[in-house]
């Protein structure tokens, strides 16, 4: 699931190389944690949160795959 995020976070940004992605596993949980630069932080949420929305969509397909449950924050 990390790499997943971070490559859709990459492809978004103007500051790729800022882009950092942590995951911490509990279970059949995943919290993923992205980290962003100020500046591009409205590129990855989008107007109304759409871009972060579809993101938690397309992780949330992708881990339905492997019937695991997984959170999405960006900070």
């Amino acid at each position: 699931m990390k790499e997943l995020v971070e490559v859709i976070a990459k492809s978004l940004v103007d500051n790729p190389d800022e882009v950092v992605v942590t995951e911490k596993e509990n279970g059949k949980s995943i919290l993923v944690e992205l980290k962003v630069a100020p500046s591009d932080m409205g590129k990855v949420i989008g107007k109304q949160g759409r871009i972060a929305k579809a993101i938690r969509s397309v992780v949330k397909a992708a881990a339905s795959r492997e019937d695991k449950k997984v959170v999405v924050d960006i900070l």
